[in-house]
Protein backbone atom coordinates (compact mmCIF):
# COMPACT_ATOMS: atom_id res chain seq x y z
CA UNK A 1 0.00 0.00 0.00
CA UNK A 2 1.71 3.71 -0.77
CA UNK A 3 1.68 6.35 1.47
CA UNK A 4 -0.79 9.11 0.97
CA UNK A 5 -1.25 12.56 2.32
CA UNK A 6 1.15 13.59 4.73
CA UNK A 7 2.98 9.96 4.81
CA UNK A 8 3.77 10.66 1.27
CA UNK A 9 5.55 14.11 2.47
CA UNK A 10 7.55 12.62 5.11
CA UNK A 11 8.85 9.82 2.65
CA UNK A 12 9.71 12.69 0.05
CA UNK A 13 11.20 14.64 3.16
CA UNK A 14 13.31 11.69 4.35
CA UNK A 15 14.58 10.61 1.19
CA UNK A 16 15.95 13.72 -0.08
CA UNK A 17 17.32 14.28 3.24
CA UNK A 18 19.42 10.87 2.93
CA UNK A 19 20.46 11.90 -0.53
CA UNK A 20 21.76 15.50 0.94
CA UNK A 21 23.67 13.43 3.55
CA UNK A 22 25.41 11.15 1.24
CA UNK A 23 26.46 13.78 -0.94
CA UNK A 24 27.77 15.58 2.30
CA UNK A 25 29.80 12.89 3.56
CA UNK A 26 31.20 12.09 -0.44
CA UNK A 27 32.30 15.74 -0.67
CA UNK A 28 33.95 15.59 2.61
CA UNK A 29 35.68 12.77 2.04
CA UNK A 30 37.21 13.71 -1.09
CA UNK A 31 37.92 17.77 -0.42
CA UNK A 32 39.47 16.79 3.37
CA UNK A 33 40.41 13.43 4.55
CA UNK A 34 38.98 9.59 5.25
CA UNK A 35 39.28 10.53 9.01
CA UNK A 36 37.14 13.31 8.98
CA UNK A 37 34.90 12.07 7.18
CA UNK A 38 34.56 9.29 9.45
CA UNK A 39 34.33 11.24 12.24
CA UNK A 40 31.69 13.28 10.71
CA UNK A 41 29.69 9.24 9.72
CA UNK A 42 29.91 9.07 12.91
CA UNK A 43 28.35 11.72 14.78
CA UNK A 44 25.73 11.84 12.05
CA UNK A 45 25.03 8.17 11.98
CA UNK A 46 23.98 8.65 15.92
CA UNK A 47 22.33 11.99 15.64
CA UNK A 48 19.84 9.99 12.85
CA UNK A 49 19.72 7.07 15.33
CA UNK A 50 18.37 8.70 18.09
CA UNK A 51 16.04 10.89 16.09
CA UNK A 52 14.50 7.58 14.41
CA UNK A 53 14.29 6.07 18.01
CA UNK A 54 12.27 9.43 19.01
CA UNK A 55 9.84 8.68 15.99
CA UNK A 56 9.78 5.16 16.69
CA UNK A 57 8.80 5.73 20.59
CA UNK A 58 6.15 8.52 19.54
CA UNK A 59 4.64 6.04 16.81
CA UNK A 60 3.92 3.49 19.58
CA UNK A 61 2.68 5.66 21.57
CA UNK A 62 0.40 6.86 19.59
CA UNK A 63 1.66 10.38 18.64
CA UNK A 64 2.34 9.41 14.85
CA UNK A 65 -0.63 7.47 14.19
CA UNK A 66 -3.72 9.22 12.04
CA UNK A 67 -7.42 7.40 11.83
CA UNK A 68 -9.98 5.02 13.72
CA UNK A 69 -9.53 2.00 14.83
CA UNK A 70 -12.52 -0.63 14.66
CA UNK A 71 -12.05 -3.84 17.18
CA UNK A 72 -14.25 -6.48 18.38
CA UNK A 73 -13.80 -8.42 21.65
CA UNK A 74 -14.24 -12.49 21.36
CA UNK A 75 -17.27 -13.49 19.24
CA UNK A 76 -17.62 -9.66 19.26
CA UNK A 77 -18.90 -7.91 15.73
CA UNK A 78 -17.64 -4.30 15.11
CA UNK A 79 -18.28 -2.72 11.96
CA UNK A 80 -16.66 0.87 11.14
CA UNK A 81 -19.28 2.09 8.45
CA UNK A 82 -22.78 1.72 7.85
CA UNK A 83 -24.66 -1.44 7.25
CA UNK A 84 -27.45 -1.57 5.27
CA UNK A 85 -29.32 -4.98 4.37
CA UNK A 86 -27.09 -7.34 6.06
CA UNK A 87 -27.07 -10.56 8.56
CA UNK A 88 -23.77 -10.30 10.70
CA UNK A 89 -22.85 -13.02 13.35
CA UNK A 90 -22.80 -16.45 13.93
CA UNK A 91 -25.44 -18.89 12.00
CA UNK A 92 -26.44 -15.33 10.07
CA UNK A 93 -28.88 -15.55 6.68
CA UNK A 94 -30.34 -13.40 4.47
CA UNK A 95 -32.90 -13.70 2.69
CA UNK A 96 -34.88 -11.78 0.27
CA UNK A 97 -35.01 -8.56 -2.03
CA UNK A 98 -31.73 -6.38 -1.27
CA UNK A 99 -31.69 -3.23 0.26
CA UNK A 100 -30.44 -0.45 -1.99
CA UNK A 101 -27.95 1.71 0.20
CA UNK A 102 -29.40 5.24 1.47
CA UNK A 103 -27.81 7.96 1.24
CA UNK A 104 -26.29 9.15 4.31
CA UNK A 105 -23.98 11.09 5.89
CA UNK A 106 -20.44 9.81 6.53
CA UNK A 107 -19.93 7.66 9.33
CA UNK A 108 -18.08 9.24 12.53
CA UNK A 109 -14.37 9.41 12.76
CA UNK A 110 -14.21 7.40 16.18
CA UNK A 111 -12.98 4.42 17.36
CA UNK A 112 -15.47 1.50 17.15
CA UNK A 113 -14.91 -1.47 20.01
CA UNK A 114 -17.47 -4.06 20.44
CA UNK A 115 -17.11 -6.07 24.24
CA UNK A 116 -16.71 -9.67 24.34
CA UNK A 117 -20.11 -11.29 22.28
CA UNK A 118 -21.36 -7.46 21.89
CA UNK A 119 -22.03 -5.46 18.28
CA UNK A 120 -20.74 -1.86 17.51
CA UNK A 121 -21.07 -0.37 14.58
CA UNK A 122 -19.83 3.23 13.62
CA UNK A 123 -22.43 3.82 11.45
CA UNK A 124 -26.18 3.61 10.60
CA UNK A 125 -28.04 0.08 10.80
CA UNK A 126 -30.86 0.27 7.91
CA UNK A 127 -32.50 -3.07 7.66
CA UNK A 128 -30.10 -5.32 9.53
CA UNK A 129 -29.88 -8.22 11.97
CA UNK A 130 -26.70 -8.35 14.24
CA UNK A 131 -25.39 -10.67 16.47
CA UNK A 132 -25.28 -14.20 16.60
CA UNK A 133 -28.32 -16.56 14.81
CA UNK A 134 -29.29 -13.08 13.32
CA UNK A 135 -31.57 -13.96 10.42
CA UNK A 136 -32.87 -11.14 8.01
CA UNK A 137 -36.15 -12.19 6.22
CA UNK A 138 -37.81 -9.51 3.49
CA UNK A 139 -40.68 -10.67 1.58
Amino acid sequence: MAPVGAAQVWVWVTAVAAGVVTVGLVLVMVLVDMDTAGQVATVTGTVLSAAALLVSVLALAGGGGSGRTVRAGRDGIAVGGHVTGSALGRDAKVSGAATPPAATAPAPDADIRSARGGVATGGDVTDGALGPGSRRDIT
